[in-house]
Formats: C-alpha cells, structure tokens, sequence
C-alpha cells in the first residue's frame, strides 16, 4: 500500500539555490499545491525568509525549509529538530524526538512518535508512564 501517490509529486531540481528559492516562492504563491518542501545549502537572509512567508500566506500552503543545524532564518515561524531515537523494543524502530525550539505564537515542546506502515500513519508515543488508561490520559 502506498500512502504517497507518486502523481500527485511534483520534484524540482534547480541548479542553486537562488533558484530553488525562487521556485519555492513562486510554488507556494500559487496555491495549486497544499505543501513545498524546500531544502536549502545555505542560511537564509531575513528578506528571503520573509518572501517565503509571504508566498506561503498568499497561497494558502504550507511551506517546510530542510536546513543543516545552525543555518536557520529569524523570519521562520516556528523551528523544529528531528532526532532519531534508539527503541531496544522494536526490530524496526522509527522512533523520533519531534521538538518544537522556536515558536512566535505559541509554546515549545517535545514529541515522541513513530511511523506504522499498518496505518500509513505517524503516531505520537505518550512518555512512559503515561499510556492511554493510566492517571491523567483517557482511554
């Protein structure tokens, strides 16, 4: 079963990322696509960022910068990490630590989940303790 149908991707592969961010703009200005992925090889300037958020919010989508750690923008809304996590229990361990370390409208935090590929799903790990039935989480 596949959870991604491949004719609903749209690749592109631009030779700098000059490029790459003016084809992230003008994909996410359009609003013909629910979600860009952008993947960037150097940090963003404050006017790059905020012509990003700019399209996005013009075009009603969603847009997510792929960055190497350090190479943030200020003008991003919220920034995440996304570490693996070592899961002894499982053979086929898919275990993330999902943290939120920058949000201009809301709180911080962390997450645990992991894919299913019965559900096609992510799933979020409550943290030990605190499974569905236990004190404080409903059933």
């Amino acid at each position: 079963m596949t959870y991604l149908d491949p004719t609903n991707l749209l690749v592109a592969r631009p030779n700098s990322q000059t490029d790459a961010l003016a084809v992230a703009e003008e994909a996410l200005k359009d609003g013909a696509l629910p979600f860009v992925v952008l993947e960037i090889t150097r940090p963003l300037n404050l006017r790059e960022g905020r012509r990003l958020q700019l399209a996005a919010k013009a075009g009603g989508t969603t847009g997510l910068c792929i960055i190497p750690e350090g190479m943030g923008s200020n003008a991003a809304e919220t920034r995440w990490r996304a570490t693996p996590v070592f899961d002894p229990m499982r053979e086929d361990s898919t275990l993330m630590r999902w943290e939120i370390i920058k949000n201009k409208t809301g709180t911080v935090g962390v997450w645990y989940v992991h894919w299913d590929p019965q559900t096609n799903r992510l799933h979020v790990v409550p943290p030990v303790g605190l499974q569905p039935g236990s004190a404080g989480l409903p059933e």
